[in-house]
């Protein structure tokens, strides 16, 4: 999530129970290579373009502090102010699910809800 322009689309990824099975799928269908990301005792999955080798998406197990995410492809879009976006979720009608939580690269994501049911993150 590198690119903090606000309102841009910066990452995707589906959070499931089986991740490695998923992943597959999408190496199968769409025709990404699967790479394992060692994420303490079990591998998540970056989805690579297989031309430059560049990670476009994510495919992850739903586990740990991920067990609460819906089985849906999620788009982290960028906001100025993170804390500021999330008290508007709850204002506008929509709903903030679980905590904050860290990208490792200094910023923050949350997962929310808007007012139809969509969920998506955002991340500052």
């Amino acid at each position: 999530m590198e690119d903090k322009k606000t309102g841009r689309v910066v990452w995707m990824d589906l959070t499931v129970d089986d991740a490695t099975a998923v992943s597959q799928f999408y190496n199968k269908v769409i025709g990404w290579d699967v790479q394992g990301l060692n994420m303490g005792g079990y591998e998540d999955y970056c989805m690579n373009d297989p031309e430059t080798g560049e990670t476009v998406a994510g495919v992850c197990h739903a586990k740990g502090a991920n067990a609460h995410i819906p089985p849906q492809w999620l788009m982290y879009i960028t906001v100025d102010d993170l804390d500021k976006s999330l008290a508007a979720v709850t204002e506008q009608g929509g709903k903030v699910i679980g905590e904050k939580r860290s990208d490792g690269k200094g910023g923050h994501y949350c997962l929310v809800q808007d007012p139809a049911g969509a969920y998506l993150m955002i991340a500052g």
